[in-house]
């Protein structure tokens, strides 16, 4: 069953977030994972949810997923994102 990754971030510092954009794709791919959505300005529909942007992973399988997030040597690349950005990340599984 598929899993994705849905990502709700604002970026604090552009500059030292260049490095994220650039290497994360590598990561991503490295695991089996491609974007759905990539940094897209969402529209509210309903509810108080004011996301600045979004990106959507979807891996083939949630334990693809959960190796993308606990790789080691992602982790320093997870750190920028920490300090750049202000996020939100939650991990979902598909339907069957």
């Amino acid at each position: 069953m598929k899993a994705y990754l849905v990502l709700d971030f604002s970026v604090n510092d552009f500059g030292g977030f260049r490095k994220y954009i650039a290497e994360i794709p590598a990561f991503i791919a490295r695991h089996s994972g491609k974007y759905l959505v990539q940094g897209a300005q969402p529209t509210t529909i309903e509810g108080d949810w004011k996301p600045e942007r979004m990106v959507i992973l979807e891996f083939p399988e949630r334990a693809k997923a959960e190796a993308f997030l606990g790789d080691p040597d992602i982790q320093d690349l997870f750190k920028v994102r920490h300090d750049t950005t202000t996020s939100k990340l939650v991990l979902v599984d598909g339907c069957t």
